[in-house]
């Protein structure tokens, strides 16, 4: 299912070093009320990286509110959600 994802702190890391290009919330497919949050590192032509939490291979939030609360403590500024 989720070949690579991104633990918090690994996160909390990029962030810090200012190498993280896109940020996107998107929904479970299936799902309008669940959501993930992905980064993407690099060029254009990279692919997102979702973040994982330390059980599951996907981290999974029930409302963007939880999402922009999360985003905030670990430093994001901003985010773009596709629905």
């Amino acid at each position: 299912m989720i070949g690579e994802a991104i633990h918090d702190d690994t996160l909390k890391a990029l962030i810090s070093q200012h190498v993280i290009r896109d940020v996107v919330v998107g929904r479970v497919a299936g799902d309008d009320q669940q959501w993930t949050l992905s980064v993407r590192l690099g060029g254009p032509t990279a692919r997102l990286i979702p973040v994982r939490s330390r059980r599951e291979p996907l981290r999974i939030w029930k409302s963007l509110k939880a999402v922009a609360k999360y985003a905030d403590a670990v430093g994001l500024r901003g985010f773009v959600v596709e629905l």
